[in-house]
């Protein structure tokens, strides 16, 4: 299988590109608006067709590509149908399976960041969003987010999965790639050894500041990115 781990440094969130090298079939979960050009190039480098553009939430930090890779390579746009974002082709749910070549994309609903959060498992790996992270997990505080419900997601549906399940996140602040189920299991710092009064008592007075484009962005990407995303983009 092709995978690529990708950085946008400004808001320090991750995409993924996976494909079927045999059939070129790919997907890219998390696009970033700003990375269009770069992604299709990729796509153009490994000989594929873009498939899918999967979100795991509603972003509230950057804009997606999801609906610029839509117009460009006719992908489907997938989201849960949670997140209020009408535009996607699939408002996916919990248990849904999607996929591309001979690999199944296994839909794991993940609500407590947002509502509509989600994971996708493929293969022996776990794309977790902002779900969890690794030694972390994402905030509950907006966005109808909700700490108990985001315990139960992790420990009910995610730390059930075989330990050696490796763990990629929607982001990372300190340089960290990729973990895995039985390492956040016994150290994460939010959730190991944790009960769920405990756990949502620390989520609960995170005090953060609120992501700087929260007000743009969580607009535009309930419209998949493609007004906000064009408008931003240089004039010819």
């Amino acid at each position: 299988m092709i995978f690529r781990q990708l950085f946008d440094k400004k808001s320090s969130a991750y995409t993924y590109l996976l494909a079927h090298e045999q059939s070129g079939e790919a997907v890219f979960i998390d696009p970033v608006a700003d990375y269009i050009e770069d992604y299709l190039t990729l796509l153009d480098h490994y000989g594929c067709k873009l498939k899918y553009s999967l979100e795991t939430h509603v972003h509230a930090d950057h804009i997606t590509g999801s609906g610029l890779l839509k117009q460009r390579t006719n992908a489907q746009t997938g989201v849960n149908q949670q997140c209020g974002a009408v535009c996607a082709d699939m408002q996916l749910k919990h248990g849904d399976t999607l996929t591309f070549g001979d690999h199944t994309i296994h839909v794991i609903a993940t609500p407590g960041h947002t509502p509509g959060s989600t994971s996708f498992l493929i293969d022996d790996r776990l794309f977790t969003g902002d779900a969890l992270m690794i030694d972390s997990c994402g905030r509950t505080d907006f966005q109808g987010g909700d700490a108990g419900a985001q315990y139960d997601s992790i420990v009910q549906r995610l730390f059930t999965l075989p330990d050696e399940t490796l763990v990629y996140p929607g982001h990372d602040y300190t340089g960290k790639w990729v973990s895995c189920i039985g390492q956040e299991r016994m150290i994460n710092a939010r959730l190991a050894g944790k009960t769920r009064e405990a756990f949502s008592q620390i989520m609960n007075n995170l005090n953060l500041p609120n992501p700087k484009l929260i007000d743009i962005a969580v607009s535009a990407n309930r419209k998949c990115g493609i007004q906000e995303a064009t408008e931003a983009l240089p004039q010819s």
